[in-house]
């Protein structure tokens, strides 16, 4: 399937979105949920910072919605230095307790000092293996060969 509709009609898990590309259903045509669909779902990351930035909002998303996340997403950026981890590793108590005040994020106390410690576990894995990148990437599987 290469993603435009092919007069097949819907498939299971399957729907054709107004400009006749074919989606997963789970967006459930939100504008949102489609954008991220389309533009970064399933989507290999290499950048370390956004890398950083995928973690820590999987940690924030644990018990809330994924939408949730998304909707916060720009409040995240701004509230953990763009998810510059080397700056998000030198947060002290007066950041933690800044954050703990903004309504724009999820005001979690324990997801707020674990993404400090993640950034200054970020910096020790950068330093150790090069990049979070290279760290990560290390345990993607070896390529296959052609199946007969």
């Amino acid at each position: 399937m290469d993603g435009q509709a092919d007069g097949q009609g819907e498939r299971q898990g399957i729907i054709a979105g107004e400009d006749g590309r074919f989606r997963c259903a789970w967006h459930g045509g939100l504008e949102d949920y489609r954008r991220y669909h389309d533009e970064e779902w399933g989507r290999p990351v290499t950048d370390d910072r956004r890398l950083f930035e995928k973690i820590c909002l999987e940690g924030f998303q644990s018990g809330l919605s994924w939408l949730t996340i998304l909707r916060k997403r720009e409040n995240f950026r701004a509230a953990f230095a763009g998810f510059d981890f080397d700056n998000v590793a030198m947060f002290g108590e007066d950041d933690i307790e800044r954050l703990v005040a903004d309504a724009g994020i999820i005001r979690h106390r324990g997801k707020i000092v674990s993404t400090i410690n993640n950034a200054r576990r970020a910096v020790e894995m950068r330093d150790e293996f090069g990049s979070l990148a290279k760290f990560f990437w290390s345990f993607e599987p070896a390529p296959t060969s052609a199946r007969r």
